[in-house]
């Protein structure tokens, strides 16, 4: 199995996403409230990013991380349902996280994330900045949010795309320079003192749960949680609540209580409301639930001509003689590595003939350069920002050498995408792209692809990554006519280069005639008896 940690995932700027699974972890998300002090306690640098380790959240049973994600989009690679996405309102220090997290643990269900109002407050001015440090600035009022960017957020994330959440300092009343890049999941759990207040944030929630929380004990909360963690004083903190804190939500939460589809009194603590909450949660999800049907995907494109997005490398004596060695099942490994990587060098070298080559004025389509002659030579040099590859794990890996042979610093990406073995849907398991990707050209690498489910589903994750879809490049050393058909039927603007294609695919997806698995040879494990192209070990449908 693939050596690279879980896609585990911390609470990142207010935003966690979750994995259910059996593993076990040390600590906890629960912090140690220590008594309160009356005196004076120094500042501590505390942000709306908690730390990456230890886990998440941990209960008697299991640790939740991030799981496998199933397809979030249709035969026609785009989206098919929305995630779910519910607001929790409440007053401050109302338990509406431990109501979260408690949601979060009875759902049992993949790719939760908690979003929190916490990270999208304004960048304060200077003279704002004065008036927070002497308690004077009202951080309980609609106006300290920016719902323009939180709105647009959780739109995005209910679309499944990737999104960047501002990290927010709470001793400076700032932005930190670095934000972080959540991805979407199928459910959304947004909490906020102000969740219910802005119209346009209420039409994207699909349910409303108010926390309703005695007034002391909110109070008694929020003395605990301003001095042991962002260092202030009591007599600060009590001059905030009463003039602040107290009015704020007697105005502007409490009276949204009336828009709550669910009224959860005593928080955490109140299981029942919590069980009901999620088996509406459960219902819904049911409903949304999309099925993959391998059949009708395989079927859909029969006797059709090959796309025109299609380059297959030429046949030439020396790649038909490759392939004869790599497709014997008696070809040993040291010899199918060998003339493996010599196929995977000339495909992408033709891959990179696709990219946009111009002058620097975007004049014409030729490079002048002098010669050490004192010569012009009319050349071409490649016209974009970056180049930037991803590979599916684990046999598109073994392409990463022929990249990085012919680009310079090539940037790299992995995608691990498994087959669910219960429902036979590609599932998302890992993500690492490297920053600003939506500017680069992708050169997307799989060495066998069957079906094009996994390839569909990468394709989606670049593009829910705002990287635009004539700008990839699917490179694979063999395909079906299946697989190609798949991608570009969906995809129709990506650039599909292998060096050959196989006409069939049998009732089990294997490729046929095939090459066999591909990593299983590649990387001497044996494939189990029954193996398939879209068994764990080989993510290439």
């Amino acid at each position: 199995m693939n050596s690279l940690p879980p896609y585990s995932g911390a609470r990142i700027s207010g935003c966690w996403t979750f994995r259910t699974d059996g593993s076990s972890g040390d600590g906890s998300l629960d912090r140690l409230l220590q008594p309160v002090s009356t005196g004076l306690s120094p500042r501590k640098r505390t942000t709306s990013q908690c730390k990456s380790e230890p886990p998440l959240l941990r209960t008697s049973k299991r640790t939740i991380y991030t799981a496998g994600r199933p397809p979030w989009y249709n035969e026609h690679g785009t989206q098919s349902k929305e995630a779910f996405a519910i607001g929790l309102c409440g007053g401050s220090a109302s338990g509406k996280t431990t109501v979260a997290r408690k949601i979060i643990e009875a759902l049992d269900v993949p790719w939760v994330v908690l979003l929190s109002m916490d990270s999208f407050y304004k960048v304060l001015s200077a003279e704002e900045q004065s008036r927070a440090a002497s308690n004077d600035y009202n951080f309980d009022h609609p106006d300290a949010f920016d719902f323009d960017l939180l709105t647009d957020t959780l739109r995005k994330l209910k679309q499944g795309k990737s999104v960047k959440i501002p990290v927010y300092d709470f001793t400076t009343h700032g932005r930190q320079k670095e934000w972080k890049t959540v991805y979407g999941a199928s459910v959304i759990i947004f909490e906020g003192i102000m969740a219910f207040t802005d119209k346009k944030l209420l039409q994207l929630l699909d349910m409303k749960i108010f926390v309703d929380t005695d007034s002391d004990i909110r109070l008694v909360r929020r003395l605990r949680r301003d001095i042991t963690e962002r260092g202030r004083d009591i007599d600060g903190v009590i001059k905030q609540y009463n003039k602040f804190v107290k009015p704020a939500f007697e105005q502007y939460i409490e009276p949204t209580m009336r828009l709550a589809d669910i009224v959860v009194p005593r928080g955490g603590g109140n299981m029942v409301a919590i069980d009901l909450i999620v088996q509406h949660v459960h219902s819904q999800l049911e409903e949304r639930k999309l099925r993959w049907d391998m059949a009708a995907l395989a079927s859909a494109h029969q006797a059709q001509p090959l796309p025109q997005t299609l380059s297959v490398l030429e046949s030439t004596p020396q790649v038909r003689g490759m392939h004869t060695i790599i497709r014997n099942k008696e070809t040993s490994r040291d010899e199918f590595i060998f003339y493996s990587k010599r196929l995977m060098r000339l495909l992408i070298e033709r891959a990179l003939s696709f990219l946009p080559s111009q002058v620097p004025d975007m004049s014409h389509a030729v490079h002048v350069v002098q010669t050490p002659q004192g010569e012009d030579y009319e050349g071409r040099a490649f016209h974009g920002k970056r180049i930037t590859g991803v590979s599916i794990l684990r046999a598109g890996e073994t392409m990463e050498p022929a990249l990085r042979a012919v680009c310079k610093d090539v940037r790299i990406g992995k995608i691990l995408i498994q087959t669910n073995q219960d429902t036979g849907e590609p599932e998302l398991h890992y993500l690492r792209l490297p920053k600003d990707i939506s500017e680069d050209h992708v050169i997307l690498m799989d060495c066998t692809v069957s079906t094009g489910a996994a390839a569909m589903m990468a394709v989606r994750v670049l593009l829910d990554h705002d990287v635009q879809e004539d700008k990839i490049l699917l490179v694979s050393l063999l395909m079906a006519e299946m697989g190609v058909h798949s991608v570009a039927y969906a995809f129709p603007q990506v650039k599909i280069i292998t060096t050959a294609v196989d006409k069939k695919v049998n009732h089990l997806f294997h490729i046929i005639p095939g090459i066999g698995n591909f990593g299983d040879r590649y990387f001497g494990t044996d494939a189990p008896p029954d193996w398939s192209d879209e068994d764990m070990d080989e993510p290439s449908y």
